[in-house]
């Protein structure tokens, strides 16, 4: 049953589509050749065909369904384009569909695309080349690990928001999942170290049952750690989805392939950038307790930053820890400084390159962003540490030749890098490595610990203790916004979080503070701040002083005590 023969729809703006909807359904019968005899298949049973908008059972109310197709302009060649659909519960369903997909046509739309998501997602990729090589890393990890098991056999124009939902629903059950193989792996690692310590400390002849128990512990460390335990945090979560609104982005606006970015109604979990926590003594003590840091990202204090620094002197990196500490520069940044942008009589440096490092291999690359290129001007003692290492650097490289010269077959020749922090042999460091020394130092003197790109977060924290600007900070650790930084280092050193927390409490006038000044330096001693009322003292007679109620009407207003004076040990009431 066919409804009427051409549907005509009007758009907004007066354009006009033809297309039909029509009727029809699955049921089948017996075919017949021209005689009216049944068609036989090679087993002798009658073949059926479909009977689709012929069948006599559509005049019912719910048999069959609705299906449209819509008439385009034809394509390349005069091919003809008619784009249909059918599975509509009404003839209304059916119109809307067909109205649809006629303006998606209209704007430009290509309606008829099979394209997969997983083959546009490759196909997009491959024109990033605007991409840093770390990001590109990043984005071809997700596209192939998470996009394309997920999304990749749906076509492009079938793509809906449901089916970016499911898949980040999915990525949450795993997690569940990592996370407990993790504790696992946990529970695993500390059986074996205690079957390991329980058989190191048995008398000799050592039992070979202890030997049997550490090795099954050994096995099921192994089997527990092959198991999957990343865990996809929230600020991965919004970065998959930074990325794939970007390539959705490019099919709505530059190739017309869809009509919305679906990821812009997804709900993820809400992700907030961790921000620097400084190391207080009752942050240290808790950590010595548990072995547990308050969060990803923790700062030293002025006094646990000199610590380090002062053990640490003698070390052959002292100059550049110096040099990340007060002036903040990246690690990629402290590898990859050349001599040639260094100005050792101004006693500057620019950042122009960092070295980048993924897994073994180590490249080259410009600041991680516009305002990461920058000239910082050194402090007078990271300038004097920084001509000491260049003559140090001199003499080994002197050095380092005269040994290539003598054993050429032990000595490699003098890699002439332009590095300013090098090895003897004038290699440059792998950017892990010293992330690697630096954990090391940090466990071995006993500090509380942070990472080695915390020390650029102690260099801000630092200098906003001193009194430096926030939009001097910005300009040195070279940040894209002032709001970035300001929203960044909000944690401040404890002393100057007393003299913040001091200050508006000093601007307000007490009758008890001008009693003070008055009384002399003997009062000076008291602590200052609201403190609680004593009861007053017996007087000489033995009677007890009352105190006058503001309503009594006395012309005489009661005395205001001071609410700054302690309580003493024998004041306390009986």
């Amino acid at each position: 049953m066919i409804a009427p023969a051409w549907l005509v729809a009007r758009r907004t703006g007066g354009d006009v589509f033809k297309g039909s909807v029509y009727r029809r359904c699955t049921c089948r019968a017996p075919m017949a050749n021209e005689d009216g005899e049944p068609v036989l298949d090679t087993n002798g049973k009658p073949k059926l065909r479909e009977l689709g908008s012929a069948c006599p059972d559509l005049g019912k109310r719910d048999h069959g369904s609705w299906y449209y197709y819509v008439e385009l302009p034809p394509g390349p060649r005069g091919k003809r384009r008619r784009p249909r659909k059918g599975g509509f519960l009404t003839k209304k369903k059916a119109e809307e569909a067909a109205q649809k997909i006629w303006d998606q046509a209209q704007d430009g739309v290509d309606v008829l695309s099979d394209e997969t998501v997983e083959q546009f997602l490759l196909r997009w990729f491959s024109k990033r080349v605007d991409l840093k090589r770390s990001t590109r890393s990043t984005y071809e990890d997700h596209i192939n690990r998470v996009f394309v098991p997920h999304l990749g056999h749906l076509k492009m124009r079938d793509l809906r928001t449901r089916h970016l939902q499911e898949m980040f629903e999915q990525i949450w059950r795993d997690n569940e999942q990592h996370a407990a193989n993790q504790d696992a792996a946990d529970l695993a690692k500390a059986e074996c170290e205690a079957a390991h310590r329980a058989w190191k400390q048995a008398a000799r002849p050592r039992p070979p049952e202890l030997r049997q128990r550490w090795n099954e512990a050994r096995e099921k460390l192994r089997q527990a750690r092959r198991k999957p335990r990343y865990i996809t945090g929230p600020g991965v979560q919004l970065k998959m989805k930074n990325e794939l609104s970007a390539a959705l982005d490019y099919a709505k606006n530059t190739e017309k392939l869809i009509s919305q970015n679906w990821t812009e109604d997804l709900v993820l979990p809400k992700y907030t950038p961790p921000k620097p926590l400084v190391w207080t003594d009752e942050r240290v003590a808790h950590w010595q307790e548990t072995g547990q840091k308050p969060g990803p990202v923790m700062v030293w204090t002025a006094e646990q930053t000199g610590a380090f620094l002062d053990t640490v002197a003698e070390h052959r990196l002292y100059p550049m820890f110096h040099l990340m500490v007060f002036r903040g520069t990246r690690r990629g940044e402290s590898c990859g400084l050349p001599w040639r942008e260094t100005d050792m009589t101004a006693g500057t440096v620019h950042i122009s390159e960092q070295l980048v490092a993924a897994s073994y291999d180590v490249w080259e690359d410009t600041p991680k962003s516009d305002s990461g290129a920058r000239t910082i001007r050194l402090d007078s003692q990271t300038h004097q540490l920084m001509l000491f290492w260049r003559r140090r650097q001199q003499t080994e490289r002197a050095e380092w030749e005269e040994k290539h010269r003598k054993e050429p077959k032990k000595y490699d020749p003098y890699v002439d890098s332009g590095r300013v922090f090098t090895w003897e042999d004038g290699r440059p460091y792998h950017p892990e490595y010293l992330s690697q020394v630096f954990n090391r130092l940090v466990q071995k003197l006993g500090l509380p610990p942070i990472r080695l790109h915390d020390l650029r977060h102690c260099a801000a924290t630092l200098s906003l203790a001193a009194g430096v600007h926030m939009k001097t900070i910005q300009v040195l650790l070279g940040h894209s916004s002032y709001k970035l930084t300001a929203d960044t280092y909000t944690s401040v050193l404890p002393q100057l979080e007393l003299e913040a927390a001091d200050a508006p409490v000093a601007l307000v006038p007490r009758k008890a503070n001008q009693q003070d000044g008055e009384e002399g330096a003997a009062d000076d001693e008291q602590p200052q701040g609201p403190q609680p009322v004593p009861q007053s003292e017996p007087a000489a007679s033995g009677d007890v002083e009352t105190a006058v109620e503001p309503d009594s009407g006395s012309d005489e207003q009661a005395p205001v005590r001071p609410l700054i004076r302690p309580i003493e040990p024998g004041e306390a009431a009986a």
